[in-house]
């Protein structure tokens, strides 16, 4: 069914930047849109990003939009999450998800945790 994994997440200052990767296996990565979802201690998953299968189209939501990039590149099978002036409410464990909802993707990574303190 296809397997993700996630990494580059660290412990980062506020205002810091990280890239998050995510790397696909066993399926048609080019075929399929891709999304970002983040999970804080104590709430649920939280919808972040999502690019169309040709990388033509990206959608963020409010929370991230002007501060994070999502991109990919299908020779690499290689999902990103570029995150900028971070905050310290983007702690979180960042998961990368075959297809455009995220939150209820059958094939979802084990996750990347992404600590922003001083």
């Amino acid at each position: 069914e296809g397997q993700l994994v996630e990494s580059g997440g660290a412990l980062v200052q506020p205002g810091g930047s990280l890239r998050l990767s995510c790397a696909a296996s066993g399926f048609t990565f080019s075929d399929w849109d891709m999304s970002w979802v983040r999970q804080a201690p104590g709430k649920g998953l939280e919808y972040i990003s999502h690019i169309s299968h040709d990388g033509s189209s990206t959608y963020y939501a409010d929370s991230v939009k002007g501060r994070f990039t999502i991109s990919r590149d299908n020779a690499k099978n290689t999902l990103y999450l570029q995150l900028n002036s971070l905050k310290t409410e983007d702690t979180a464990m960042y998961y990368c998800a075959r297809g455009s909802t995220g939150i209820t993707s059958s094939v979802r990574g084990q996750g990347t945790q992404v600590t922003v303190s001083s």
